[in-house]
Order: C-alpha cells, then structure tokens, then sequence
C-alpha cells in the first residue's frame, strides 16, 4: 500500500471514528430528552396512557418501516421468531415505556433519568440470577456505588414537599427492571434475528399494545387533548424515540458496543441540564454527587467487564 492509500485510509478511519462517537453522543442525549417531554406534557393534564398511546401511534409508522428496511433479503420470520418478538417488545418496550411515563409524573426528570442508568447493572444482576453467571468482586465495588448514588438523590428528594416520589421511585426502577429482562433475553436473539430488525419488531408490537390499552382503558373523546400535547408527542416519537436508536446502532457499527455506552454516560447529564433549564427543577449538591456516583458506578462496571 502506497503512502498516499495508507493517508487516505487514516484520514477514513479517523472521519467513521468521529462520526460513531458524535452519533452516540447526539443519541444518548435525544434519548435523555423524553424525560423532559413527558413532563411538559403533564402541564397540560393528560394523563399517562393517552400520553404514550400518542407516542406509540406516531412511531408505529417508522418502527414498521424500520423492520421492512433490516428484513429484506433475509429469512421469513418462523412463529417462533414472532412469539420471541412479541415477548420481548411486551417487556422491554410496552412495559417499561408505561412504568416510566407513568413515575414521571411524580419524580423529577433528574432522579428518573439515574435511576433508568442503573440498567447496566440491573442486567448484570438478572444475569446471576437467570444464567446463574459468577460475579466479581471489582463489579459488586460498582454495583454499590451506583446506587449509593441513587440513594443521595432520592433521600433527598424525599425531604422536599414530594409525598409520591416512593412511588415514583417504585415505577421508574420497575421501568429499568423491565428493559434490562428485554437486553438480557433479547442478547442471543439479536444475533439470529439481527438488531434493527428484532428493534423494530418488539417495538412495533410494543407500539399496538399502547394503542389498544388506551381503546380498553379509557373513552375515545380521552384522546382529544390540548394541540401543544400532540406536537410534544410527535417530537417525542421521532426525536427521542427513533433517531436515538437508528443513531446508536450505527454508532455500534462504527465504534463499537462498549465505546458507545461509555459515550452514552452523557445522558443522565443532559437530563439534568435540560431539567434545570426547561423545567425549572432545582440543582443542589446531593443531585450533583449522586450523578457523580452513578456515572463512576457505570464506569467502574463496565472496566471490571
């Protein structure tokens, strides 16, 4: 290879490198934005199943597309391939999309945005107790220390004038419970599946079963709702729902996994920054050290892997 073709294949190697890391970087921090969303929506009344039924129906279009894109010319699907779909976009998608939207009405954007960045090690614990896999001493170190940051941020919570934030609390981690289920099962599925297309598919089936439970559980007249919360949802959709994770896949593709979680550590910050500047939410010094301890906790993690 000539000097010029090694320059050449330098300088393409170091612009894929910039773009998977600006990719997960923008995709982490449109993913943090959902928090913000759902919480100006809730100024307007609506309550969280019309909230996410909204949500649902304007991404069902793209996660549809988005199966037919990663499925061509591959294999049809067996009625296997479609239970296993189906069980998983229940679980990681319908179920934790739900708990989520439902805790935010009663914690800060903040809190919710650290408790949902436990996932990492909530899959580790799902990962002992289902596949009975050994755990390390260096990863129960950050285990502890994750949620000792968790622990600050809601003890403090719980000293304001937030008598649900328990409750709150309570959803949100049920939330984090249920997608890392959805990772940890989902982890051999992808490789036969494929990512974008299992994505796809669990979250279109998540998409109907929001659609559906809004039919069952309240009057067609629920849906009509201040216009401001259609156009928040329909950002929220595309924005904080599809792009992040079209972004993040093609930054795995460019970077790698482990690289584009590190780069995702920006989330919970962007979380905070934006709750205190749109919403008007209070940054003290326990939100600050709790933040801290969690991202250290994540960091710590992902070194003893």
């Amino acid at each position: 290879m000539s000097a010029d073709s090694a320059s050449a294949a330098a300088a393409a190697d170091s612009r894929r490198f910039g773009s998977g890391l600006a990719l997960a970087a923008v995709g982490a921090i449109a993913f943090s934005g959902k928090a913000i969303i759902v919480k100006l929506a809730y100024r307007y009344g609506v309550d969280a199943v019309t909230l996410i039924m909204y949500r649902m129906l304007f991404a069902l279009p793209m996660f549809l597309v988005l199966a037919w894109w990663a499925g061509r010319g591959k294999a049809a699907l067996s009625a296997r391939d479609w239970r296993v779909a189906s069980g998983l976009g229940f679980c990681g998608y319908y179920l934790a999309s739900f708990l989520d939207f439902a805790g935010l009405r009663y914690v800060t954007a903040s809190l919710e945005r650290l408790v949902l960045y436990l996932n990492p090690t909530l899959v580790l614990l799902l990962s002992v107790l289902i596949y009975r896999r050994r755990v390390t001493l260096r990863q129960v170190s950050a285990l502890a220390v994750s949620y000792a940051g968790i622990a600050l941020v809601f003890g403090h919570e719980m000293t304001l004038d937030q008598p649900d934030t328990g409750l709150g609390a309570a959803l949100v981690f049920g939330s984090a419970v249920s997608y890392a289920l959805y990772l940890v099962i989902s982890a051999e599925e992808v490789q036969r599946i494929g990512s974008l297309r299992l994505t796809g598919l669990a979250s279109s089936v998540a998409c109907v079963l929001c659609i559906v439970q809004f039919l069952l559980l309240r009057p067609l007249s629920a849906a009509d709702v201040a216009p401001a919360v259609v156009w928040l949802s329909l950002l929220n959709a595309v924005v904080c729902t599809v792009a992040p994770i079209v972004m993040v896949m093609m930054a795995i593709e460019r970077i790698g996994a482990p690289l584009t979680a590190q780069t995702g550590m920006v989330g919970p910050l962007s979380t905070i920054t934006m709750g205190v500047l749109i919403l008007g939410e209070p940054f003290t010094g326990w939100t600050l050290a709790g933040t801290l301890f969690v991202l250290a906790g994540i960091w710590l993690l992902a070194r003893a892997r």
